[in-house]
């Protein structure tokens, strides 16, 4: 998996930033981020810098419930959703694509949870992540 680009704790990560190391993956960031303030307005996002992996994420949360995490990497950026065992059923029927089901499936676990990363490519990603965040926000 390719490192975050942002991991100058000095450095905090503007859009103007951002958009430097996402090049023609701006278009799916503002997809993405249009979709989450018109679809999920309850939905809300703090950049910090973690010590223990020396860079910054996006913490994207609905009241205190962590949704996903974000980076950006090279030429794109990519979401981290974790999981229970108790989302698989959900997970297994979902309109997600194989790979992303496998993932988890298959997927090191980290205590009780397991992960799905999302790397944005194309406009499916969009669809991926509209999934998975309805999947979060609709287990208790």
């Amino acid at each position: 998996m390719e490192p975050p680009v942002f991991y100058d704790k000095d450095q905090f990560p503007t859009e103007e930033i951002i958009f430097k190391h996402m090049g023609r993956r701006k278009s799916l960031w503002l997809s993405l981020f249009n979709l989450i303030e018109k679809d999920f307005p309850q939905i809300s996002n703090e950049w910090r810098y973690y010590n223990d992996g020396k860079s910054w994420l996006m913490k994207v949360t609905a009241k205190s419930k962590t949704i996903f995490w974000l980076s950006i990497v090279k030429g794109s950026f990519r979401i981290t959703f974790y999981f229970t065992d108790k989302a698989e059923n959900a997970l297994l029927k979902s309109t997600l694509s194989d790979e992303l089901k496998k993932q988890f499936k298959e997927g090191k676990r980290f205590g009780k949870i397991r992960g799905i990363t999302i790397l944005f490519k194309n406009k499916k990603d969009i669809e991926d992540a509209k999934e998975l965040i309805n999947i979060k926000l609709s287990l208790k």
